[in-house]
């Protein structure tokens, strides 16, 4: 990036603004201290080759941002011409969705176009699409290039973006977290659920996108430590000399449930495991390939720990 502002001398003189353009997406800018911003308001910042518009968001501290001086900047607040024009850009998005929409079809090329955006000055238009794999859509571009007179960007995105950018509700009837706060996303995996006890269903563990939900990771680290402290469901515990199973564990008590070999159950503190000592888990046990009563053990001949899926 090339340096914005030759009026900035010292970063101390700015500071680091995080707005968010179309689709959500966002970048990040430097504001003089003699331009006034307040939260939600619509700025006109510096893009390629022009200007473009977008919604302030939040102070990010600079300390965070290496290469501060190189970073573009705030130019002015947006106007009533500027909302004016931002608005009537925003027809020609909805217009020239359509047409790129037939272009395609014109073209026969497997691709799904999911949103069209206009930059502020209109020196750019970008088609966001989704795709199986690698499209080769030059003679698109110069056909939209030919019907638009001026610079074209088709830009290939994931379904996770496409659910950014369009929005929703999920499951929990919020809007998604893609949309409202995360910023990058993250690997998910099967394995998350698994160890949060959740369904492994498609249709319980996965959003709009059709991806695992993002949602998964949140608690996942809660989880993991819950699950270092208790024993393992199926586990085998002894308590002066007498040997229990356990046969349910509850994180959120922070107690467990072991039974003796005559079926007797007694519930169990945290506080109070350190009398207790492991003598077999669950998953030490699946994998002991001695184990000669696979059918009636828990175990089942399964192998652990079970392949995991990641969620790219």
């Amino acid at each position: 990036m090339i340096p914005t502002d030759n009026n900035i001398k010292s970063t101390s003189e700015v500071k680091v603004y995080e707005v968010e353009f179309k689709g959500s997406r966002k970048d990040y800018f430097l504001c003089p201290a003699r331009i006034p911003v307040k939260p939600m308001d619509f700025l006109i910042v510096q893009a390629d080759r022009g200007e473009h518009i977008g919604r302030f968001i939040r102070y990010i501290d600079k300390s965070l941002f290496q290469n501060i001086k190189e970073m573009k900047s705030i130019l002015r607040r947006a106007t009533y011409t500027d909302i004016q024009i931002m608005m009537d850009n925003s027809h020609k998005e909805e217009e020239s969705f359509i047409v790129c929409k037939k272009k395609i079809e014109d073209h026969d090329l497997k691709m799904k176009l999911v949103d069209v955006e206009y930059q502020f000055d209109a020196n750019k238009i970008c088609f966001y699409f989704t795709a199986d794999k690698r499209i080769d859509f030059r003679d698109l571009v110069k056909d939209l290039a030919s019907e638009y007179r001026t610079r074209i960007e088709l830009r290939q995105i994931g379904v996770r973006d496409e659910a950014r950018r369009l929005g929703g509700l999920g499951l929990c009837g919020r809007q998604l977290c893609c949309k409202t706060f995360i910023n990058q996303f993250e690997t998910i995996t099967s394995q998350m659920a698994r160890d949060q006890n959740l369904s492994l269903s498609p249709s319980k563990i996965s959003g709009l996108c059709g991806r695992l939900m993002c949602c998964l990771a949140f608690e996942e680290n809660f989880y993991k430590i819950q699950s270092d402290i208790l024993p393992q469901e199926g586990g085998i515990v002894e308590h002066n000399g007498k040997r229990y199973e356990v046969i349910k564990v509850d994180i959120f008590n922070e107690n467990f449930i072991i039974k003796d070999e005559k079926k007797v159950e007694k519930t169990v503190h945290i506080n109070d495991f350190t009398d207790f000592i492991i003598i077999e888990s669950e998953f030490n046990h699946a994998n002991n390939t001695n184990c000669n009563n696979k059918t009636e053990c828990k175990c089942e001949g399964k192998d652990y720990p079970e392949k995991v899926e990641k969620n790219e």
